[in-house]
């Protein structure tokens, strides 16, 4: 199903940085060549990594291996075996260790052991005639940093096979790791606290998981699952013998299954419509040669939209992501966009840029039924705009925050009424990437809606990157403004937050406060654009300790972060965060990297959970099924309360939202009112679509502050959008598959960084 209606101006062009000139196939200039279809092997080295190849004197041998040489191997050779028992092993120094050899249909298993414990009985067979070389066969990055030892085990065998099997050795890649800029070492503990002791008030930071492919991109979509999406890089987790670039990482078990994409989803946005389907949007075209898009599908994804439905079910062997550019696409090219949920559960897609790049600036576009709408708001805010901060009002209009300006767009009349600009300079949206919510709604005060804008840079967006610095002070402002009458003639009401940061996480809690993390305190969003960069990133002086926000406090009095556990990960460019169902926070990403690295401030896999004190008191448990709610209308189900009873209830209802480069997309908690008796709660609907548009929530019980876990309900009738058949068919005949293809193929230089 096709989004109803596809909204916004898409902007964009861009000079070249230094980087950009030494990397030519750099984020959507394209090397000739690169879009054409080749053998694709997943073999790569990130700076930072160390391989060793078969001949390696590091890697010792048992049983009867067999040399072979060619040009398509590592080093130009591969030993391999089909003695059942025969082992390879290395003793290496790093957190993380890659194995790669062939696969054919005479390859079998294998168990895979690290420091004398079982890890994985690895299958090395595929359905291939011409063996499929240099493929990574294992891989684990969660090591302590010190030193292992890895061995191989050739089992002999695969079912349905009755002669031995073959294994073999291309290669290791061993992940050293750089442990010197953690956070026991950071300014924040300087005052020789441990992390350890920082965590004195029942909050708790756990490392556990790894997402597989890098998390820029996520979204609960069920009580056991969250969708991860990435660029096309070299992730470890493979899908049809190419690295994968999405899965679906499993809450409970930590398990992780690839999903296949057909386009670059580079920095895409997304969104659930009103019937639970979500969509995602945009992207880029090739990033680069070798890690072409051509060799796995389509090559662009600068005008995708990818459709993932409704994946309830624990087991998630049959969810998939739907792509076909042929029959849905955007009529525009669209990269760093921001896609919401509107009162009718369609999606409106705001911003973004028509190719590849950093500051943004304007190409006009003219548009009706279906095709782009110009918004001046989008042009008068140029540069620092893509990814604009936009909420879905109660009155049914959308607020959005760009640059340093604000405005309420009413998009039934398009017509945009200016806020007050947001104060000392400060600008909020990529690349000076601040991070926005819109505060708890309550029938209370007739949800009167209240805006929280936090961090960014007052970086000058009119300087090239040549004289901004890694080490320019990010902002520690926070902005709220209530938006009506009285509020919007009183403007901003300014706070600071304990830390400046540019690039920070700020999720609801089930509570009503809200947690912020990630991001640093100097520099701003983005790599290979500015001077003074660590590894690649524009952003330094990562800020490790989360802060608690509570919204009802008096000013000077809402920020907290005695006694919140400090991380020892840096979280900077492409990290995300969101609140789960089970009411802990999930910490992933971090890459600002042009393709996986393991140089400082390298490609962060490992995923870290933040978990609230309420979690390990006895809570509230809703104990039947929530059937849909409608607006203003009731249900009721099964609530056991704990110790049989409650001096204060609360009933929550939370968009988890969709979450990419600090914009927290829908993210929205609306009290719901309701009564209670005999262990039976009766709950009303939201009034209207526009208090809660329609589409998936995740409904909280708050019995005197300790939430219970989250149960997904649909609001509204949980139908889809209304569908305009003649704006589909205007976009599929004013728009072209692909379309910027024809610029990049006929060498035209696009400028893009």
């Amino acid at each position: 199903m096709i989004p109803s209606p596809i909204w916004v101006l898409a902007l964009l062009s861009f000079p070249l940085t230094a980087y950009a000139k030494d990397h030519p196939a750099w984020n959507g200039y394209t090397t000739p060549g690169s879009v054409n279809f080749a053998p694709f092997t997943p073999y790569y080295v990130p700076p930072g990594a160390k391989s060793y190849d078969s001949t390696s004197p590091f890697v010792s041998y048992r049983g009867r291996w067999t040399d072979h040489y060619s040009t398509s191997y590592v080093g130009k050779s591969l030993r391999s075996t089909t003695d059942p028992n025969a082992e390879v092993a290395m003793t290496f120094s790093g957190t993380g260790i890659e194995w790669f050899g062939n696969c054919d249909k005479n390859h079998g298993l294998a168990i895979v052991m690290i420091d004398g414990q079982p890890m994985q009985e690895v299958d090395s067979h595929c359905d291939q005639a011409i063996p499929r070389k240099q493929q990574r066969l294992f891989w684990k990055y969660d090591l302590e940093p010190t030193t292992h030892t890895i061995k191989i085990i050739n089992t002999g065998k695969r079912p349905g096979s009755n002669k031995n099997t073959a294994i073999d050795l291309d290669a290791f890649i061993v992940t050293r790791g750089d442990t010197s800029y953690s956070a026991v070492n950071s300014p924040e503990l300087s005052n020789g606290s441990t992390l350890a002791n920082r965590a004195t008030a029942g909050w708790t930071l756990i490392q556990k998981g790894t997402t597989g492919v890098h998390a820029m991109q996520l979204a609960i979509i069920s009580t056991t699952h969250a969708l991860i999406v990435d660029k096309v890089e070299h992730n470890p987790v493979t899908i049809d013998g190419h690295p994968a670039w999405a899965v679906l990482y499993n809450l409970v078990d930590h398990s992780l299954k690839p999903l296949r994409m057909q386009s670059n989803s580079f920095c895409a946005g997304g969104s659930f419509l009103g019937n639970g389907t979500l969509i995602n949007v945009g992207g880029n075209p090739v990033v680069e040669s070798h890690t072409s898009a051509a060799d796995f599908g389509d090559v662009d994804g600068l005008q995708a939209i990818r459709l993932f439905e409704p994946c309830d079910s624990p087991s998630v062997a049959d969810c998939k992501m739907y792509e076909n550019h042929d029959r849905i696409r955007m009529a525009s090219p669209r990269w760093y966009n921001t896609v919401i949920r509107i009162s009718d559960g369609s999606a409106m897609i705001i911003g973004g840029a028509r190719k590849g790049g950093w500051i943004n600036n304007a190409t006009d576009i003219d548009g009706s039924k279906g095709m782009p709408i110009t918004l001046p708001f989008l042009v008068k805010s140029l540069n620092s705009n893509l990814f604009p901060i936009a909420f879905s009002l109660p009155d049914g209009k959308i607020f959005m925050a760009a640059n340093r300006d604000a405005i309420i767009y009413d998009w039934e009349t398009n017509t945009e009424r200016y806020l007050p600009q947001i104060p000392n300079g400060v600008r909020v949206t990529y690349p000076m990437t601040g991070t926005a919510l819109l505060l708890p709604l309550s029938p209370d005060n007739g949800y009167t809606p209240e805006v929280l804008i936090c961090g960014g840079s007052a970086v000058d967006d009119a300087k090239p990157g040549y004289e901004i610095s890694s080490q320019d002070s990010a902002s520690a402002q926070c902005s709220r403004m209530v938006l009506d009458e009285i509020g919007i003639n009183l403007g901003w009401e300014i706070e600071e937050m304990p830390q400046a940061r540019v690039m920070p996480d700020a999720v609801l809690l089930p509570t009503g406060k809200i947690i912020v993390v990630n991001g640093g305190r100097s520099g701003i969003s983005g790599y290979g654009n500015v001077i003074n960069q660590v590894g690649a990133s524009n952003a330094d002086n990562p800020v490790y300790t989360p802060v608690l926000y509570d919204p009802l406090a008096s000013n000077g009095e809402r920020f907290k972060s005695d006694g919140l556990p400090s991380s020892s990960i840096p979280r900077l460019y492409h990290s995300v965060a969101t609140l789960t169902p089970a009411g802990n926070i999930m910490i992933a990403g971090s890459n600002p990297n042009l393709d996986r690295s393991e140089l400082k401030y390298g490609t962060e896999y490992r995923v870290e959970w933040l978990n609230p004190p309420y979690l390990l008191l006895e809570r509230p448990e809703i104990t039947g099924d929530i059937p849909n709610l409608g607006f203003g209308q009731s249900v009721r189900f099964n609530v056991k309360l704990a110790n049989g009873g409650s001096n204060s209830i609360q009933v929550v209802l939370i968009d988890l939202g969709f979450v990419t480069h600090a914009v927290h997309a829908n993210s929205r908690l609306v009290y719901l009112v309701h009564s209670y008796q005999n262990g039976v709660f009766t709950i009303q609907g939201p009034p209207n679509g526009n208090v809660y548009p329609p589409g998936p929530g995740w409904l909280y019980i708050v019995a005197d502050g300790v939430p219970s876990e989250g149960k997904k309900v649909m609001v509204g009738n949980g139908q889809g959008p209304p569908i305009d058949e003649a704006a589909m068919h205007n976009v599929l005949e004013n728009s072209s598959v692909d379309q910027y293809e024809r610029s990049k193929n006929q060498g035209i230089k696009d400028d893009s960084e």
